[in-house]
């Protein structure tokens, strides 16, 4: 493969911020200003999105797997409380809660005039039944691990609910964005009912999502009425679909891409994708069960050149499972921990045995240029130090069933998210035993660390040892860890409203018509 070279690089950047000097604000970047419609022309009211892959089979929110279900869902359901976009959280289906003393009790007062989308109201005993469910207290299983150490459940009187763990968390609030759904409904893998801005209309496979308005939210109706997710899992299809002016709103664009719209009827926000890019390396497959292999492959690896192709530089690199938006979770200096070094590689690779190198397959998404454009740059660094890898390119449903779920593969790039806004939500995955540990890690040491940290009431203390898990992680060389990835967002001129979040969710609600 041809290398982009450093004046290539500078190039792109440069064309880049020629971009952003259209810009208006601070993240927008403008290529023109807004037309207003002709008179008399009807205000329409729904838009089109574009998004990479399908959402999950079941639409359960309580059994959600891929970054893009949550991404989608998030306008569909609430929990008692909400993200925001500043990181914090607010009152959702709750109108206020407060902590006990001792940070074991939660007493939620729930919002008067809150709907389902069946125009059931909400009461304690859906909040009572949701709560309960997610925590497994009736199968003694939780569908979210963090929900285990919930021990009741329980509705004082019919504005309150008051949930009771066994021991002290201060990050357990963060998870109580799992969704309230209605007691004794049973359809929600496939017609889900939630409380949020949007309702579930219909979904056809490999094609498209359509959520309508919930004109009895109690947040007040939005401004769109209807909105369309159409999937375009190959990138010609999607760049064609975005000059014919047939999608409003697509995010996770390359810069490349951003570049070949340039001109059209686009606004451009530049930022980063809220995941952690990487080689995930399966750590119980031969000869990645070798660390010395593992940290061998780490300084083959030029992060530095991968960040220019992808996005003339642009992005933010990494050295561990956190990603920038953590702020204080974030280690910035882990991205320096494994130097681009091809002779050092060589030479671990001959102690651990493989002075002829080895052949290597790389799963990735098919439906994810810069995971692809990544994978391709990768292999041509392996090459140069004895690695022969290849690149297997797979659908999203067979990533998930036999890469995610079936843990048959040797190596993977993909971008792995946050499910909460807790560096439990990032590092959770890593511990030997979790189900969501799809990489195989295994360390004893990590594990003491991390029930030393989900059970510390200390925050600084927290903090240090979040640090030392990301610190493991890149010690151990469990993966190649590259960079929270150049996010390139196109929106349509007459659209406004969006508003990043520290998470990969997108939040329609606040979306509007400029006219």
């Amino acid at each position: 493969m041809r290398k982009l070279n450093k004046a290539a690089a500078v190039s792109l950047a440069l064309a880049l911020l020629l971009v952003m000097a259209a810009g208006c604000g601070k993240s927008e970047l403008q290529a023109g200003k807004t037309s207003e419609s002709p008179e008399g022309e009807p205000r329409r009211e729904e838009i089109f999105i574009g998004i990479a892959q399908d959402i999950d089979d079941s639409l359960d929110p309580h059994l959600m797997t891929s970054a893009e279900s949550r991404s989608v869902l998030f306008n569909v359901f609430e929990g008692l409380v909400k993200p925001t976009p500043d990181g914090k959280l607010a009152p959702a289906v709750a109108a206020s809660y407060s902590v006990s003393e001792t940070g074991d009790k939660f007493t939620f007062k729930l919002r008067s005039g809150v709907s389902f989308h069946n125009g059931d109201p909400v009461t304690t005993d859906d909040v009572v039944y949701s709560i309960s469910r997610v925590a497994g207290l009736d199968t003694g299983t939780p569908l979210i691990s963090a929900f285990s150490i919930v021990e009741s459940v329980a509705s004082p009187d019919d504005g309150t609910v008051v949930i009771v763990i066994g021991e002290a968390n201060i990050e357990f609030l963060a998870y109580l964005t799992a969704a309230i759904i209605p007691k004794g409904y049973d359809s929600q893998e496939t017609q889900p009912v939630g409380t949020g801005p949007y309702r579930y209309v219909s979904r056809s496979p490999q094609e498209n999502i359509i959520l309508e308005r919930f004109d009895d939210y109690w947040g007040g109706a939005t401004d769109i009425g209807r909105v369309t997710y159409r999937i375009l899992d190959n990138a010609e299809a999607l760049m064609m679909a975005l000059r014919s002016g047939t999608l409003d709103f697509c995010a996770h664009l390359t810069a490349t891409q951003m570049n070949e719209l340039v001109g059209f009827d686009y606004n451009f926000v530049v930022g980063t994708m809220n995941l952690v890019q990487a080689v995930y390396l399966n750590n119980a497959v031969a000869p990645l069960d070798n660390e010395t292999v593992r940290r061998a492959l780490s300084h083959a690896i030029d992060r530095g050149e991968i960040m220019d192709v992808l996005s003339g530089g642009l992005g933010v690199p990494v050295g561990s499972s956190m990603y920038p938006a953590f702020t204080k979770y974030f280690s910035p200096e882990l991205a320096d921990y494994y130097a681009y070094d091809p002779e050092l590689a060589r030479q671990l690779l001959a102690e651990a045995g493989f002075a002829g190198g080895f052949e290597l397959e790389i799963a990735v998404p098919s439906n994810h240029s810069p995971h692809i454009d990544t994978a391709t740059v990768v292999v041509e660094q392996l090459r140069e130090v004895g690695v022969t890898a290849t690149i297997k390119l797979v659908e999203w449903g067979t990533w998930i069933s036999d890469i995610y779920t079936g843990r048959e593969f040797q190596a993977t790039v993909v971008g792995v998210d946050a499910s909460a806004m807790t560096a439990r939500a990032m590092l959770e995955r890593f511990e030997s035993t979790n189900g969501r540990n799809f990489t195989n890690f295994s360390d004893a040491e990590y594990d003491e660390v991390f029930a030393a940290a989900i059970a510390s009431t200390d925050d600084a203390e927290q903090v240090r040892l979040y640090k030392r898990l990301e610190a493991i992680l890149t010690e151990r060389a469990a993966n190649l860890y590259i960079q929270d990835l150049c996010d390139v967002i196109a929106i349509s001129k007459d659209v406004a409203g969006y508003e990043p979040y520290p998470m990969f969710i997108l939040d329609i609600s606040k979306l509007h018509f400029t006219d």
